[in-house]
């Protein structure tokens, strides 16, 4: 008896340091480029318009793998699916990719289609779009069509990329409110779960341009595990091995890490004051640089 407890210890002992296998899969955040509210556009918003096909698109393109790869665009964020899933369409075309499936996924039930499961499966590269993040992985959340992109993730060279609202999806926990007050008051910050590719960190968009900093140390501030990163606009991160992460883009990434605070009062105050947080480690990027995010090793227990 006592040598077959001592034989479940051992198994036990073993499976608790079990670390999980790295993802294969490459992750390409974009901070965004464009105003979505049909204002007329100004010299900096069509000079990124072209700075995004040029150089952070280019990148995803060469990321892909084989002689003919295959990319298949996502716009279910969109207000605008069909219009959003063509213009990607004809920058990938301009990029030279030749193989190019739209995936039509508008509500929850398209996401369990077969056929749509199937691009993924075919495809070398994904794009979402941006939008409504909560529409996102409200309409994916659940579906056998998101565990297909997690598993090509996992498993194979793969990459996703994910613009705006496509790329805080990518992140749990998932901002996807918060403007009021640029979120300095407790509860001005609305956080759900995302599509779970970086866990324990949270990514946001438009970061500088839309002053979002404050934002995102209310959601650290609740969470100090989680590592912030937010994006401006013509700037991305790309994510290699599930934690390695380097800078590319006109802009500058922020990096929130609240590992270290001394203070925070968010579980002290009520709904609507003014929180307070202490000890934020703040690192600001520019192209080029490189980062590891301080994930601990997962274990099976």
């Amino acid at each position: 008896m006592a040598k077959k407890k001592n034989e479940d210890q051992d198994i036990t002992a073993k499976r608790r340091h079990t670390v999980l296998p790295v993802p294969k899969g490459k992750l390409l955040a974009i901070g965004g480029k464009e105003s979505k509210n049909g204002d007329k556009k100004s010299e900096a918003q069509r000079q990124s318009v072209d700075f995004i096909k040029q150089e952070i698109l280019q990148r995803f393109v060469d990321e892909l793998q084989g002689e003919n790869p295959m990319v298949a665009v996502l716009a279910t964020a969109s207000g605008e699916p069909d219009k959003s899933a063509q213009d990607y369409v004809k920058v990938f075309t301009e990029l030279g990719v030749k193989n190019i499936k739209v995936i039509d996924i508008k509500e929850r039930p398209d996401a369990m289609r077969q056929e749509n499961c199937d691009i993924v499966k075919a495809a070398d590269g994904i794009m979402i779009t941006g939008g409504d993040q909560l529409k996102l992985t409200a309409i994916l959340g659940g579906t056998s069509f998101l565990e297909t992109i997690k598993d090509r993730y996992a498993h194979d060279n793969f990459i996703i990329a994910g613009t705006s609202a496509g790329a805080a999806a990518l992140s749990t926990p998932m901002i996807y409110e918060g403007e009021i007050a640029h979120g300095m008051l407790k509860g001005d910050v609305r956080i759900t779960t995302g599509l779970e590719f970086l866990k324990n960190v949270a990514i946001d968009t438009h970061f500088i341009q839309r002053g979002r900093i404050v934002r995102m140390a209310q959601c650290i501030a609740t969470n100090p595990g989680c590592i912030g990163i937010g994006l401006e606009e013509d700037t991305a991160i790309l994510v290699t091995e599930g934690r390695n992460i380097e800078v590319i883009g006109t802009g500058l990434v922020t990096v929130v890490d609240g590992m270290k605070v001394t203070r925070n009062n968010i579980f002290e105050i009520k709904s609507g004051q003014p929180f307070s947080v202490c000890g934020l480690t703040v690192h600001l990027m520019a192209e080029g640089e490189n980062y590891t995010l301080p994930v601990f090793e997962q274990i099976i227990g």
